[in-house]
């Protein structure tokens, strides 16, 4: 199958098969970018998804843009792109269209309630799978949820996070550098 058509396709399946947003999101793209394809290994996968985090926009367009890119440059960046908004275009043109006639439908609205749940599995699941694989340990688990503390309660930008984040991590490898020379 042509790859420029694989990747709209997989990424068509990642946008029409998930509820919740990015971190519902992570699950899917991971099966298909890294188990199932192989497109990128689960490091490049976990760096994809920091920067992914750090830019603005959605979650799943900045990976397949940065999927796409890896695999075929500019072109592959547009079919994965394509891919993963086309559901959701379709989704709320056709809502958009017939909204007038479900706005209050109690089924419709005990849907909406019964995924509720299910999206909360959806986001907690991949930030147990990736705190695993960024080696968050009993040592280091204060970081993350000092982040996350400063965010909800103080209202500390991520922005700021992330820059600190990455500020710390050069002082921390050049220390521990200089530390190993030293020995």
């Amino acid at each position: 199958m042509n790859l420029y058509l694989t990747l709209f396709s997989s990424f068509f399946k990642i946008g029409a098969f998930t509820f919740g947003g990015g971190w519902a999101m992570i699950p899917i793209i991971e099966k298909e970018v890294v188990d199932k394809y192989k497109w990128l290994s689960k490091e490049e996968f976990l760096d994809a998804l920091a920067v992914s985090q750090s830019l603005p926009g959605i979650l799943a367009v900045n990976i397949s843009i940065l999927v796409g890119n890896k695999l075929k440059g500019t072109r592959g960046s547009i079919a994965a792109t394509l891919g993963t908004v086309a559901p959701s275009f379709i989704l709320i043109l056709l809502i958009a269209i017939f909204f007038s006639r479900i706005t209050d439908n109690p089924v419709i609205e005990r849907i909406f309630k019964g995924i509720r749940p299910a999206v909360v599995a959806l986001i907690i699941a991949p930030v147990l799978s990736t705190a695993k694989s960024a080696r968050i340990t009993w040592r280091n688990i204060w970081i993350p949820i000092s982040g996350a503390l400063l965010i909800w309660m103080l209202g500390v930008s991520p922005i700021v996070l992330i820059l600190a984040g990455a500020i710390g991590g050069v002082v921390y490898y050049k220390y521990m550098e200089h530390r190993i020379h030293n020995q």
